[in-house]
């Protein structure tokens, strides 16, 4: 299963950037009770990231006053959101970035990560809502020799899994058009 792991991570599309993470050692195997929490709070974590990262085409000619007015409440809302976010966790309580990448099989994390145990739950903070973690059960699957470990996810379940796979894909898609643009 190692091998395969390794092989499957290496074989698809990963988000490799900085975000605030930490971990913290995990009994093994998951209680049930906790793997179905787990799941849901990261469901709910992963639409919530993205419907904060969804960019929506600035339309500045549209002279629809509906639409006029659906953006200065998406501005609003997205302005309280961010104040609500910086009030319920200041950037001193952040866990500092660290630069990994990650999927649906797993992530390469800094080895001080991995350092709390075989098991353990890796906790991600994303720029647009860091108060809300996305919280992943994993095992070390190889310690790569380089200052990086690749630990695999287990027990995500299909649902989050897929919401995963999605994220990876939206922020690929993401820094392509970047870079077409500065290219530009």
């Amino acid at each position: 299963m190692t091998a395969s792991a390794w092989n499957e991570f290496e074989q698809r599309l990963a988000c490799e950037g900085s975000w605030h993470a930490d971990s913290q050692a995990l009994a093994w195997p998951v209680p049930e009770a906790l793997s179905q929490r787990l799941a849901e709070r990261n469901a709910a974590a992963l639409a919530t990231v993205s419907a904060l990262e969804e960019r929506r085409a600035d339309n500045a000619d549209d002279d629809d006053p509906v639409m006029q007015e659906l953006m200065r409440l998406d501005a609003k809302l997205n302005a309280l959101i961010d104040m609500v976010s910086r009030v319920s966790l200041s950037a001193d309580a952040l866990p500092p970035r660290q630069v990994l990448s990650f999927n649906a099989i797993g992530a390469v994390v800094p080895d001080a990560l991995a350092s709390v145990g075989e098991e353990l739950l890796l906790r991600l903070r994303f720029d647009a809502c860091p108060s809300v973690p996305l919280e992943l059960p994993a095992r070390v699957d190889r310690r790569l020799g380089d200052g990086r470990t690749f630990i695999a996810f287990r027990g995500l379940g299909d649902g989050v899994a897929a919401s995963l796979e999605r994220f990876v894909f939206r922020h690929h898609r993401r820094k392509v058009a970047g870079a077409r643009q500065a290219n530009a």
